[in-house]
């Protein structure tokens, strides 16, 4: 597992990778070097069998991710704006989105535009009571480029995301749950650790079945046409690993399963 780099700390932890955007003194701001640490950091977390979940939080009280730093647009054009969002999605916000082992955001605090984004492409968000997130790109006369409307739109529908979208609008972590962007809220102190406790749960499960079941979502939220068909072949791939026999197994004889990840 890489080591802490110049943007990011890393620690593992019974199995929980935890990444921490660490630039405090920009609010976290997403920059070229982010990207590019953070998304060498989810490859070897992906190839790492010592890691079985990713806590994503950011470093100090005030932001988790408090955007994208705008410092890097001023020189962009529109092919080099389309470049900037495409290596984004490629590097980072896809890779976690369809990654096969769960990714969660602990958002500790301002969580706006790319912030927002990055939160929202983890399989699922819990919030401190400081939370606050929105996509306010418009006042920049832009859009979000790292697929704000699209998961925006998926999480809290067309209505209240076009709402957010057009005008700019924070919302806090009371409405944040209440529309369900986030699922879980905690006291600031409380966060990483009730968040870890949730992973810890998820990781006593099956692995395969834990990655089969965030592919199956994943195409529900897509509106594929073919995650009914996905579903059923996944479900009979299921039979044949060895955790579905150790798993039966371990309910008629009233114990708890013993994974091996086959």
């Amino acid at each position: 597992m890489t080591a802490s780099t110049a943007t990011l700390l890393t620690d593992v932890q019974d199995g929980i990778l935890t990444i921490t955007i660490n630039r405090p003194d920009k609010m976290n701001a997403l920059n070229k070097d982010v990207i590019t640490e953070l998304g060498a950091t989810l490859d070897e977390a992906m190839d790492n069998p010592e890691v079985k979940a990713i806590l994503l939080t950011g470093a100090g009280e005030k932001a988790f991710v408090a955007g994208a730093d705008i410092s890097e647009f001023a020189s962009l054009d529109a092919a080099g704006g389309s470049a900037l969002a495409q290596r984004g999605a490629d590097l980072v916000f896809d890779k976690i989105e369809n990654a096969s082992k769960p990714v969660v955001a602990a958002v500790n605090g301002f969580s706006l535009g790319g912030g927002c984004e990055l939160a929202m492409a983890c399989h699922f968000r819990t919030a401190s009571e400081k939370a606050k997130f929105g996509q306010p790109e418009v006042n920049l006369g832009l859009i979000p480029g790292y697929g704000g409307t699209q998961r925006l739109t998926r999480l809290i529908g067309k209505g209240r995301a076009t709402e957010l979208l057009l005008t700019g609008d924070m919302v806090g972590a009371d409405e944040a749950y209440r529309i369900g962007l986030v699922n879980h809220i905690y006291p600031a102190g409380e966060l990483l650790a009730e968040t870890r406790n949730i992973l810890a749960k998820i990781i006593s499960k099956a692995p395969l079945a834990v990655e089969k079941v965030l592919a199956c979502v994943n195409d529900a939220a897509a509106a594929d046409a073919a995650g009914f068909r996905n579903e059923v072949e996944r479900f009979g791939e299921s039979f044949a690993t060895e955790d579905m026999r150790e798993g039966t197994r371990a309910f008629m004889e009233k114990r708890t399963a013993q994974f091996s990840g086959k």
